[in-house]
């Protein structure tokens, strides 16, 4: 075996095979989404497959069709898939129907919505160009679609097949980030050239076909900005201003809107809003922009800007997104009033606002806490907080949790990471 089936054999991915499971027999189609060589179609044609084995589903009732496979080009054409089909289904029993790279097939909206009257299909899809890589994709089903979404490998899920120690492992998670295939590469050039190659030649073409964009140059140019200030607010008029004053080349803060928007729906990276925490209401002036893969953001930068803290604020975004939280960045206002009687006004910012259904998370992401001060200066936006809602700050050294006399706590980064569980220390 391979090194890199044998490492994949041991990655599980039991998050999201367990919504898998948990999606059977719905009545929707299962859309597996997610940025590129993160590990989808492994997780449907292997992982998946394996599950219904286990559980005692004949082979005959399990339709597999890879549409990547030549020896599947006949199976393109949507007439001849429907018809592949259902010349498999001969009885009433449930037919698990998996699909991959389904966007081969024109017209596949029809193909699939056409299984939805059929009462034992359950289909299962994934597709990984421009066109369903798009966050979109699911309204193309009109409600009829059930979104799973595939991340980059977590820490813990990077862990799983690496015998060092969590620190020592840290470094290479954060420099070549967590696509599977990057696990199996033997060399720190390997795995640039890889991640380089992915950018220029993957991510890049399927924005530039999904949209028909004519500045490739410009996309990337402004990928780059992006990937160079992660943890920064900005806005289409900051970037246009840094764009046309750092670049050769211009572009305008609507066609910067426009192409942030195509980033985030390649999965490229995601957008988290600021969100007034005592106003309960969201500011759109300023956002912040976080990469689903920290190998990918790097290899933009040529390995340069190796900032951890900016780095470590970023995966830990990423981690909240895997455990299925809506992540915002907090913005909170202080009042006080000085001895003339004016009113001053001080903004505090709060990393991640972190919600799950009634759960709420404040966390604030703090590379080193050495001194008091320090440790003050990170305490301040979620003092000002006046609910009741658990206010956590996450430090890169190994300590044990502990919880001070506001009640706010302080988790070391990989146990963060490692420990679910710990946010609710």
């Amino acid at each position: 075996m391979s090194l890199f089936g044998s490492i994949i054999m041991i990655i599980k991915r039991q998050h999201y095979l367990n919504q898998l499971i948990a999606s059977k027999n719905n009545g929707l189609i299962k859309i597996i989404t997610g940025l590129r060589r993160s590990g989808k179609s492994y997780l449907l044609f292997n992982l998946f497959y394996d599950y219904l084995k286990e559980q005692g589903i004949a082979d005959d009732h399990i339709i597999k069709v890879d549409l990547e496979d030549r020896r599947n080009a006949s199976l393109r054409d949507p007439d001849a898939l429907l018809a592949h089909i259902d010349s498999k289904m001969t009885d009433s029993m449930i037919y698990y129907i998996l699909l991959d790279e389904v966007q081969h097939v024109p017209e596949f909206e029809d193909v699939l919505n056409s299984y939805l009257k059929i009462p034992n299909a359950d289909v299962y899809v994934t597709g990984s160009n421009s066109r369903f890589l798009s966050t979109d994709i699911v309204t193309e089903f009109r409600g009829r679609g059930d979104q799973i979404h595939v991340f980059p490998l977590s820490f813990a899920e990077f862990m799983s097949v690496d015998n060092r120690h969590p620190i020592e492992a840290w470094t290479d998670y954060y420099t070549y980030g967590g696509l599977p295939h990057v696990l199996t590469l033997e060399t720190p050039q390997k795995k640039i050239d890889y991640l380089k190659r992915l950018f220029s030649t993957v991510y890049i073409k399927d924005i530039v076909e999904r949209y028909r964009l004519k500045g490739e140059p410009e996309l990337k140019e402004l990928i780059q900005i992006i990937a160079s200030i992660i943890g920064a607010p900005t806005n289409p008029n900051k970037l246009a201003n840094t764009f046309n004053s750092l670049k050769k080349l211009s572009l305008s803060n609507k066609t910067i809107d426009k192409y942030l928007t195509y980033i985030c729906e390649s999965f490229l990276t995601e957008k988290a809003i600021r969100y007034d925490i005592k106003g309960k209401k969201y500011i759109n002036t300023l956002s912040k922009y976080y990469f689903s893969d920290l190998g990918v953001r790097n290899a933009i930068l040529d390995y340069r800007q190796q900032e951890e803290n900016h780095i470590m604020e970023n995966i830990i975004f990423n981690e909240l997104r895997i455990r299925g939280f809506q992540v915002d960045v907090g913005m909170v206002e202080h009042r006080t009033v000085d001895k003339t009687g004016k009113t001053i006004r001080k903004q505090y910012e709060v990393d991640f606002v972190a919600n799950q259904g009634s759960q709420r998370y404040y966390i604030q992401s703090a590379f080193m806490m050495p001194t008091d001060s320090k440790e003050r200066q990170e305490s301040a936006s979620l003092l000002n907080i006046d609910d009741s809602f658990k206010k956590i700050i996450i430090v890169k050294d190994y300590i044990k949790p502990k919880r001070n006399g506001e009640g706010i706590v302080t988790i070391g980064l990989i146990d963060f990471l490692l420990k679910p569980e710990l946010l609710n220390f």
